[in-house]
């Protein structure tokens, strides 16, 4: 299924509604600007392979981009709206895109790095809701094509990006199927198949759309034939808003999320109805226990958990019912067989953390990058995201960290994640990074950063009181021995933390040391 399928039977249908606006964009319109992009990129000479660069925020014209280059079977980057010309440009040329969209947003960012040249003229450049030197229009470029689909439509792909939290971003790149458009998609069959998706449902999405799962999941439901509700930005209450002004039926959430959600002053938390949600996904990061057990208080057994990744090389999937009988799991396998494996690559017993691998999952590789892509496999083929977890004994996965996260301290391992998902509950606590920092005797210690609920309340006594209350349940090792306070931490609006922008406040001039 696709857009043009849809728009034959109820061309009127909003596809999408733009949550700060209300401007709707129907199912006619969709069909007919990704039509008009998909003759554009023809005329330019683009052929399926080829790849595109989409820069902007979440915006009136991102779908209909994104479609015009699925149903081209061209690979299609999405780039993350925070970044910078340097950051930009890098993804750009990378990609090898052939065309970079835009926006008048984001103009001041593209004029630094068409400034000094950062990427080839030969890149056509296009400017949506105006232009500047070197740009030129979409709305003008994509008004003179016809609305008749093309003639050699063939599915395409998204090539993401890594948030880059540690060196330069790489591109995830799957194999073009070579399919025709519309072919049976992986994520349409999992909303229909796990969280009951179905033409009627209407999905919040609260996320940016250069976000993996906020686009995959969001074009999958135009292939369904739903109806989406795009945030520009995520607001705790406004979201509870839009659920009850659009009877949202399905929703796709970060833990940071909720946690904004749940220190709603009770009032307003209660103000909102919230009956008509049947599904409510998260994802992208470990979620504290204590959180998750007051969202499935507050919304009912209707929170559903998935494990994965942009590489697609493995799927768990969890709901409700499930995670109360093994609270802090993220599922089963659905797609893959999970490995658990230590640092020789040996596998290890039930219960024992170690390097998840997934066997027999879909493949991939990063772009530009065989010495990456090869390190994401062992001897065996199996593929890891470099997550560290281990199985209890009915097969149910846990995340314990990242392993480019572990702290080494007088030669013990500790995963900060359980101090962080710990103090995140304290309701002081708006946000928390734990990580390592340098210590002369052991290496490195454990140090934490909090954004408090009120700066004004942060010095000695609010980091002792945190410092106690991480002690009270979690053995001191795992704990903080010093607690630093800045007003806002830098989160990414999907919910991941950038530790190492924090991180290398405390390890410039110890690098040499530690590498030697």
């Amino acid at each position: 299924m696709h857009p043009g399928i849809h728009t034959k039977s109820n061309p009127g249908k909003a596809a999408y509604i733009m949550a700060a606006t209300g401007e709707v964009v129907t199912y006619r319109e969709l069909d007919d600007e990704s039509n008009r992009a998909a003759n554009l990129f023809r005329s330019l000479g683009l052929k399926p392979g080829d790849t595109i660069a989409l820069f902007a925020e979440n915006h009136p014209r991102y779908h209909q981009v994104l479609w015009a280059a699925q149903r081209s079977g061209l690979y299609y980057t999405a780039i993350s709206s925070r970044l910078t010309a340097e950051e930009v440009a890098y993804i750009v040329n990378d990609s090898g895109a052939k065309v970079f969209s835009t926006t008048h947003a984001m103009a001041d960012v593209v004029a630094k790095m068409d400034a000094v040249g950062m990427i080839p003229r030969t890149i056509k450049r296009y400017m949506m809701d105006g232009m500047i030197a070197n740009y030129e229009s979409w709305e003008d470029a994509v008004g003179s094509q016809p609305t008749t689909p093309i003639t050699d439509e063939t599915e395409g792909a998204a090539m993401l990006y890594s948030s880059g939290t540690t060196g330069r971003p790489k591109g995830v790149k799957h194999r073009l199927t070579g399919q025709p458009l519309g072919a049976p998609n992986p994520i349409g069959m999992l909303l229909a198949g796990l969280y009951q998706a179905t033409p009627e449902m209407v999905y919040l999405s609260p996320a940016p759309l250069y976000h993996s799962a906020p686009l995959q999941f969001t074009m999958a439901i135009h292939r369904i034939g739903g109806t989406v509700i795009v945030m520009e930005h995520f607001d705790a209450e406004q979201s509870l808003a839009l659920i009850e002004k659009y009877r949202v039926t399905h929703t796709q959430m970060v833990p940071t999320m909720f946690i904004r959600m749940l220190k709603l002053p009770e009032p307003i938390r209660r103000k909102y109805d919230h009956s008509t949600l049947r599904v409510v996904i998260h994802a992208s990061a470990p979620c504290p226990i204590s959180v998750k057990e007051q969202m499935i208080e507050w919304w009912g057994p209707k929170i559903y958990e998935y494990y994965a990744g942009t590489e697609g090389n493995g799927f768990c999937a969890i709901n409700s019912v499930e995670w109360l009988l093994h609270k802090g799991s993220v599922g089963k396998p659905l797609v893959g067989k999970v490995h658990i494996v230590d640092d020789d690559g040996a596998e290890l017993p039930t219960g024992e953390a170690g390097t998840i691998f997934f066997e027999g999952g879909g493949t991939f590789e990063y772009h530009n990058d065989p010495e990456k892509t090869k390190s994401s496999r062992n001897d065996k083929g199996w593929s890891t995201l470099g997550d560290i977890g281990y199985l209890d004994r009915d097969g149910y996965l846990y995340l314990t960290d990242r392993k480019a996260n572990m702290i080494i301290s007088g030669g013990v391992n500790i995963y900060p994640q359980e101090a962080e998902n710990l103090l995140a509950t304290h309701p002081k606590v708006e946000d928390v990074a734990v990580f390592g920092v340098p210590n002369e005797d052991f290496g490195e210690e454990v140090k934490a950063v909090v954004q408090p609920v009120d700066i004004k309340r942060a010095g000695p006594a609010l980091e002792a009181e945190l410092i106690g209350f991480c002690r009270a349940h979690l053995s001191a090792i795992k704990c903080p021995r010093t607690i630093d306070f800045d007003a806002e931490l830098p989160r990414h609006p999907t919910g991941k933390l950038y530790k190492r922008l924090i991180k290398d406040r405390y390890w410039i001039g110890h690098s040499k040391r530690i590498a030697e």
